[in-house]
C-alpha cells in the first residue's frame, strides 16, 4: 500500500507494481477460477480489453515518474484504473461478482495520496459504475439464481400437485424470490456507498493530518539544523569578537596619536575617516556583548515600533550614513509593541544593509524602503509586517527559497546575514520571506507577532 513517510517517486513504483498485479489477478481469475466464484464466462471483447490494459500497465510502469508531483496525472491514472475494474466486473458477472469490492481499491488510493477532491470525483465515477450494473442486472441472472435456491424436494413436491396449484405456486414464488433478490442488490449497493464515503472521509481526513504531521516534523527538521549551524558560527563569532577587542583598543590608539601628531589635510581627513570605521566596530561589539548578555539571561522586552523605528534610523545614520532610507508607517502602528530582544535590530539592520549594497550596485546610489503596517496574512491584527526593499537587480529565482534556511554561495557571500536574520525572528516568533518586487529589486517581508496588550490597543483604534 502506499506509503506516506517514503518519497513520491516511490509511491509511483509501488503503484505501477499494484497495477501489475491487479492485471495478473483478473487474468488468473477468468483463467482458472471462474467456477469456483460463479464468475460469468467473459466474451471475446474482454480480451481486447485486457491487452489494452496490458499496454497501459508496462507504459505506467516503464514512465512512473511522469507523475511525479503531478496530482493532475496521478487522478487519471486512478480513474483508468477505475474504469479497467469496471469493465472487467461488468463482463464478469457485474454486480453480482464476488470482487466488486475492488472498485474501492482507486478511491482508498487517492485518498491517501491526492487532494480532498479526487476521492470524491472517484467514489461518483465508482457509484455510478455500481449503479448501472445493478440496474442492467440480467433477468437470467435472477432467474438463475433463484433455480439455485429452490430445493429438490419442493420441485418434486409440485409435480405431484394438481396443474391448477402448481401453476399458482409457480407464479408466487418468483415474484417473492425477486422481491427479496431485489432488496439483497440495493443492500449490496448501499453498502458500496457507505464504504466509498468512509474511505472518502475518515481516510483522506486521517491522511490529511499525517502530511502535516509530516511537514511539520520536516519544518522542525529544518529549523534544528539551522539552529546547529547558528550555534557553530555563534561560536566561532564570539571567538573572533573576543580576540579582535585586543587590536581594536591599539588601533584606537594609534589614531589617536595620528591626530595629534599631523598636520597635513589629508592625512587629518583619512585619519577621521579611520576613526569613524574604528568607532563602528566598537559600537558593534558593544552590541554584540549586549545580545549575548541579553540571549544568555533571556532577557526579554516591550519595545513599541516607533521607538524601533526610531533606533533603525539613528543606526542607519551612524554606520551607513550614505544610505537612503525611506520609511513608511501605516496608520494606528506607531503606538503597537513587540516582545522581542536585542537581536531584533541587528537582525533588520543585517537586512537594509544587504538592500542598499544590493541599490548601490545596481543604482550606484543606496536607497532602501521600508513599509511597516499590519501583517496581510494576519486578519486577527496579531503580526506586524516590516516589508525592506532594494532596487538592486534582484536574486535568482533557484536562491530565494534558499536563502535563509541555509548558506548559499555567491559572488557577494554565503547569505550568512540572512540566514542569521532568519533565525533572530523565528526565535521572536517570526518569519522571513524572500521575493521579487514587480517593479525590480527584492522584497524581504518580516512578520513579527504583536504583543496582546498591542492588539487590543489597535482594536479600540479602529473601532
Amino acid at each position: 500500500m502506499v506509503n506516506l513517510n517514503v518519497p513520491f517517486s516511490a509511491n509511483q513504483h509501488q503503484l505501477a507494481l499494484l497495477r501489475l498485479v491487479n492485471w495478473g489477478l483478473k487474468i488468473g481469475l477468468i483463467l482458472f477460477a471462474t467456477d469456483l466464484f460463479g464468475l460469468t464466462a467473459p466474451p471475446v471483447t474482454l480480451s481486447y480489453v485486457l491487452i489494452f490494459e496490458a499496454c497501459y500497465v508496462g507504459f505506467s510502469y516503464r514512465f512512473h515518474r511522469l507523475s511525479l508531483n503531478n496530482h493532475g496525472v496521478l487522478f487519471l491514472t486512478l480513474l483508468l484504473d477505475t474504469l479497467f475494474w469496471a469493465t472487467w466486473l461488468y463482463f464478469t458477472g457485474g454486480a453480482t461478482n464476488a470482487f466488486v469490492s475492488l472498485l474501492l481499491l482507486p478511491i482508498a488510493i487517492s485518498a491517501i495520496t491526492l487532494p480532498r477532491w479526487a476521492p470524491w470525483y472517484l467514489t461518483i465515477v465508482s457509484t455510478a459504475f455500481y449503479s448501472l450494473m445493478i440496474v442492467n442486472i440480467s433477468e437470467e441472472t435472477r432467474l438463475s439464481v433463484m433455480a439455485d435456491d429452490m430445493s429438490n424436494d419442493m420441485a418434486h413436491s409440485m409435480n405431484e400437485m394438481p396443474m391448477d396449484h402448481a401453476m399458482t405456486a409457480i407464479q408466487a414464488m418468483p415474484a417473492s424470490h425477486s422481491m427479496d433478490m431485489g432488496s439483497h442488490y440495493l443492500g449490496m449497493w448501499f453498502n458500496f456507498v457507505i464504504s466509498a464515503l468512509v474511505l472518502t472521509v475518515t481516510v483522506g481526513f486521517i491522511a490529511k493530518r499525517i502530511r502535516r504531521k509530516n511537514a511539520e516534523l520536516h519544518y522542525l527538521r529544518e529549523a534544528q539544523l539551522r539552529q546547529e549551524k547558528i550555534l557553530a558560527l555563534g561560536t566561532v563569532s564570539a571567538q573572533m569578537a573576543h580576540q579582535l577587542a585586543t587590536p581594536l583598543a591599539t588601533l584606537r590608539l594609534l589614531v589617536d596619536e595620528l591626530l595629534d601628531s599631523t598636520h597635513d589635510a589629508v592625512q587629518t581627513e583619512l585619519s577621521h575617516e579611520m576613526q569613524q570605521a574604528l568607532n563602528r566596530c566598537e559600537i558593534t561589539l558593544s552590541d554584540l556583548r549586549l545580545a549575548t548578555e541579553s540571549i544568555r539571561q533571556q532577557k526579554g522586552q516591550q519595545q513599541s515600533v516607533d521607538k524601533l523605528v526610531m533606533m533603525l534610523s539613528e543606526q542607519v545614520s551612524l554606520l551607513m550614513p550614505e544610505t537612503q532610507l525611506h520609511i513608511i508607517l501605516a496608520p494606528h502602528v506607531e503606538s503597537a509593541t513587540l516582545n522581542t530582544d536585542m537581536s531584533l535590530l541587528p537582525a533588520l539592520m543585517a537586512l537594509i544593509q544587504n538592500g542598499a549594497q544590493a541599490s548601490e550596485d545596481n543604482q550606484q546610489s543606496a536607497k532602501v524602503d521600508i513599509h511597516i503596517s499590519l501583517s496581510q496574512w494576519s486578519p486577527q491584527s496579531q503580526e506586524l509586517s516590516i516589508i525592506i526593499r532594494d532596487y538592486g537587480i534582484g536574486i535568482a529565482t533557484h536562491l530565494l527559497q534558499t536563502l535563509g534556511n541555509n548558506m548559499v554561495k555567491s559572488p557577494k557571500g554565503m547569505g550568512i546575514a540572512v540566514l542569521l536574520s532568519h533565525t533572530s525572528f523565528e526565535r521572536l516568533g517570526g518569519k522571513l520571506y524572500l521575493k521579487p518586487h514587480p517593479q525590480g529589486g527584492t522584497e524581504a517581508i518580516v512578520t513579527l507577532p504583536l504583543s496582546a496588550r498591542s492588539t487590543t490597543k489597535i482594536d479600540n483604534q479602529d473601532e
